[in-house]
């Protein structure tokens, strides 16, 4: 922005002179003319009452009669039935006589060269206008509605804009010339009264068109940049400063505020960018903090998984080295079947770790097989398993009529049943007792692993399903927190549901209900009413 100053000529101080010095002019020279203005009494009346009010009365009418028109070819347009489209193309017959009838009206009355001037202007336009909407129109009638609307909405808007503009100018023109006739009429008359009465009338015109330039110069400019300071403390940097090209003391405060402006918005790019940085920062902390808890979690989860069954096979390994050649068969049958139920644990545990990162780290939609296999023997299989690892805990199974075939991912389901009884084996007392109950129940083959244990917080309980929350009552039991997620996962992926029922210090309830297929629930349909 070009550096500007004040100019002496353009001050406020100047301004406010120049006010009050044309005010006493206007009352020296208005008081000195009044008595020749006594004479024009009878002219501008009759003026006023053969010109002005005619030409007024009859510009009125045009200006309504010319938005009826504009107003009917839009009706006429979204008119939809046939009734109405007569009635509205009988309407604009009529507008149309109306607008005629003004336009007479109008050339009635005399006029001088620049009104001619104007309303053959608006004649012209006018008929444009009316030329382009019989197009519309006939477009219309025609079926041609889309070219109709189109029509409308560009050379009609503009011939009207036009039309319209042009009979705006003559009417402005018209009513301006009308109060001067009358002003100076009211003028001449009070004139003629008496000369104290137009003085104290002069003065009081003088004092508002000083007030009003009070106003619109000084005090309105001045609030508005007060405005405008108060929005930039409040942040809203997005607004226009005006009057940066005056020369006065306004523009110099506008100029001041835009440096102001500029500075405000400096300052909060650089917020922002501080706002931006140290965001990232924390959303990289989080990271790193989520990554540390889940290889605290692994090597805590692992050490535990892997040194119980490690320290099962190297004392019996080393028991049976030891006592070589003095150990019955039985004896060396029996540590062999605790090293490979330890080597079973051990694998297991290898398995789970490998299918949780698998299922988790990846699409789980990609490792999704579905088959044709038997659900009893897939439970009594996690069960047989988990029995091996942790013979102390008695697993209870309970099963209804279950179908022979039932059709899903047997792996990602054996992945499903070990989690929820790994669960109730790691949050249960020892010699705990784990309930597994299956039945197919209105078409929808139900699984529940119920356990004794101590059970899940009420707070915790909407966030069970959640990729690595873990309960705050599970501090000293190891876990990564990703169970129950994959529990989930798998059985959206078989289009079944997974409810989690718990009170603490009693216990947990998870039940998994995955629905059979067609064919099946047809079988299934069919037993139960032969029952």
């Amino acid at each position: 922005m070009p550096q500007l100053s004040v100019n002496p000529w353009r001050s406020i101080r100047t301004g406010l002179s120049a006010v009050f010095l044309l005010f006493l002019v206007l009352v020296a020279i208005l008081g000195a003319f009044s008595v020749s203005e006594l004479r024009d009494v009878n002219r501008v009346s009759a003026e006023i009452r053969d010109r002005w009010l005619q030409s007024t009365r009859a510009l009125g009418d045009l200006n309504n009669y010319t938005s009826d028109a504009r107003a009917a070819e839009a009706s006429r347009l979204l008119a939809h039935s046939d009734p109405q489209k007569a009635e509205m193309d009988r309407e604009i017959v009529e507008i149309d006589r109306q607008v005629a009838r003004a336009e007479r009206s109008y050339l009635q009355v005399a006029h001088d060269a620049e009104e001619r001037a104007l309303y053959a202007r608006f004649i012209g336009n006018w008929n444009a206008y009316h030329a382009v909407s019989g197009q519309v129109l006939s477009a219309a009638r025609e079926g041609r509605q889309a070219e109709a609307d189109a029509l409308y909405a560009s050379g009609s808007l503009k011939a009207y804009a036009a039309a319209s503009d042009a009979l705006g100018v003559l009417t402005d023109r018209t009513v301006v010339r009308a109060r001067e006739a009358s002003k100076q009429a009211t003028v001449a008359y009070r004139t003629a009264r008496a000369l104290i009465a137009a003085a104290i009338v002069l003065a009081a015109l003088g004092l508002a068109g000083g007030v009003y330039y009070t106003t619109r110069a000084i005090s309105r400019p001045l609030l508005d940049l007060t405005a405008r300071m108060r929005s930039l403390a409040a942040n809203e940097t997005r607004i226009d400063i005006p009057y940066t090209r005056r020369r006065d003391e306004v523009g110099e405060m506008a100029r001041a505020v835009v440096v102001f402006r500029a500075n405000a918005i400096e300052l909060a790019r650089s917020q922002q960018a501080l706002i931006q940085q140290a965001s990232l920062l924390e959303e990289r902390l989080e990271a790193e903090r989520r990554l540390t808890g889940m290889q605290r979690n692994f090597v805590s989860m692992a050490s535990h998984e892997f040194r119980t069954p490690l320290t099962i096979i190297d004392g019996h390994a080393q028991r049976l080295a030891s006592l070589k050649g003095r150990l019955s068969p039985d004896d060396v049958a029996e540590r062999a079947g605790r090293i490979r139920k330890a080597v079973l644990r051990l694998r297991h545990a290898i398995e789970q770790l490998l299918e949780s990162t698998r299922l988790s780290d990846g699409d789980a939609k990609l490792y999704y097989h579905p088959v044709a296999f038997d659900p009893a023997a897939l439970l009594r299989e996690v069960c047989q398993v988990h029995r091996d690892i942790a013979p102390e805990v008695r697993i209870v199974e309970r099963y209804g009529e279950l179908p022979a075939d039932f059709v899903g991912d047997p792996k990602l389901l054996y992945q499903v049943i070990s989690n929820l009884v790994s669960n109730a084996v790691k949050y249960s007392p020892d010699a705990a007792v784990i309930d597994l109950d299956a039945q197919v129940r209105d078409h929808v083959l139900e699984i529940i692993v119920q356990d004794h244990g101590i059970g899940i917080p009420p707070a915790d309980l909407p966030q069970v399903f959640d990729r690595y929350h873990r309960g705050g009552n599970v501090g000293g039991v190891v876990g990564a927190g990703v169970g129950l997620y994959l529990v989930k996962m798998v059985v959206d992926l078989h289009a079944g549901q997974v409810a989690v029922a718990s009170r603490l210090g009693e216990g947990t309830r998870v039940t998994v209900s995955l629905p059979l297929t067609a064919a099946l629930a047809q079988i299934f349909r069919a037993s139960a009413s032969q029952v």
